[in-house]
């Protein structure tokens, strides 16, 4: 079961936008696993994929859509299947659905984004796709955000879902977000695909900058098991429907809802993360600057000894320091760090903290959230990253999946 998270029970339409979800039987049997996103005509849309070199078809082509045109209009996304080192034939068929979608729509090739999360190195049946395209636009709806965030899961054990509205000027924006991941979690980005929509008027340029910023902070701020998926894809979408445009005056405001949506996505990502029994904050503070942190916070939260420990509810806090000692940074000041266990002060100065006592260790260890705190005393800047604990049942999770 995921840490203390409890899925959503609905999420609010997000005016501009419609959605539908279908049961191809491309991997799963009586279950949707194929969903059509459809954003109005004169909607923003921009997106953050992974940074792995042997990226999927999809991947590929969304971001030569996205270069191509500033009016997407579909986004088709296939769960079962990554279309994932499947070479030219791959490409292929990702192209014939996108083909399809932009005939049953009425749009260019280049207005639709294709996505596919699943087995890799399998060819992707796209007839299975292709067939229902036709029944998927047909039965577009603006209330199909719920059956949408359970077609895309994989390993998932929920769904994913977080919905947010404020008002401006008298007039509602609402924020609607969906992702799905458990497992080959690590940043740029994971094995997640998340898409968040909005009703408020983002420009291009605007929204692309907001979703790289936000993107740092919660899917790029998130590790399972330290590998990077091939087929990791974000993508914001802003329709304008709710007739408030993006401002000085509200680009915070709207700026940080947004930024909280997807934070919940994140974190709610790593709470059902494989096998987890454990959700884990890494906060290094006081850093020369955030790169710098960032560093840090990510060997701790990849290291398989602190994992286990975690999972054990372990206080052994000398595999966090040993982490933190062979992070890839310079002229780290031993003298001057300070390191805490929940509120357990566990370093000081770079020396073991008298107060300590196993029995403290142990009772911050046996807690479900469990955070670390590094204080390097050195700077101002600080990163976080959210991660979970390394369980028997991840490695069978992971040695089942394909059967």
């Amino acid at each position: 079961m995921p840490v203390n998270f409890i899925p959503a029970s609905e999420l609010a339409p997000v005016k501009g936008v419609r959605l539908a979800s279908i049961e191809a039987n491309i991997r799963y049997k009586d279950r949707d696993d194929l969903t059509l996103i459809e954003v109005s005509e004169g909607s923003s849309v921009a997106g953050v994929f992974t940074k792995n070199a042997f990226c999927a078809a999809p991947v590929t082509i969304c971001r030569e859509h996205l270069k191509t045109t500033d009016g997407i209009r579909y986004l088709i996304i296939n769960s079962g299947n990554a279309n994932a080192g499947t070479g030219e034939e791959g490409m292929t068929s990702a192209d014939l659905i996108c083909a399809e979608v932009a005939e049953e729509g009425m749009c260019n090739l280049d207005c639709v984004l294709p996505f596919s999360t699943g087995v890799i190195g399998e060819q992707l049946p796209y007839w299975k796709v292709v067939e229902k395209v036709p029944e998927l636009v047909k039965n577009l709806d603006s209330n199909n955000w719920m059956r949408a965030a359970k077609a895309i899961m994989t390993t998932d054990t929920v769904l994913k879902g977080v919905s947010k509205s404020i008002e401006i000027a008298g007039e509602v924006v609402t924020i609607t977000g969906i992702a799905k991941g458990s497992g080959m979690i690590e940043p740029n980005m994971a094995t997640m695909l998340s898409y968040v929509a909005t009703d408020a008027a983002i420009k291009q340029s605007q929204l692309e900058s907001i979703c790289q910023e936000i993107t740092t902070e919660s899917f790029n701020s998130i590790s399972v098991d330290g590998d990077t998926s091939t087929n990791d894809s974000f993508v914001m979408m802003a329709t304008g429907k709710s007739g408030v445009t993006l401002d000085e005056t509200n680009q915070d405001v709207i700026t940080a809802v947004l930024n909280d949506v997807c934070q919940e996505l994140a974190q709610a990502i790593i709470r059902d993360a494989e096998g987890a029994t454990k959700f884990v904050t890494i906060s290094v503070e006081q850093a020369p600057d955030y790169d710098y942190a960032k560093e840090i916070a990510y060997t701790v939260a990849r290291s398989p000894l602190v994992k286990t420990a975690l999972f054990a509810s372990d206080p052994n806090w000398g595999r966090i320091v040993a982490a933190i000692g062979r992070s890839p940074v310079e002229n780290i000041n031993i003298s001057k760090l300070t390191l805490y266990l929940g509120d357990t002060l566990l370093i000081e100065s770079g020396e073991p903290a008298d107060s300590y006592t196993e029995e403290q260790g142990q009772a911050e260890m046996n807690k479900e959230e469990i955070t670390i705190r590094v204080l390097l005393n050195t700077g101002d800047a600080k990163a976080h990253v959210w991660t979970s604990d390394l369980s028997h049942e991840y490695i069978t999770i992971n040695a089942d999946y394909r059967s």
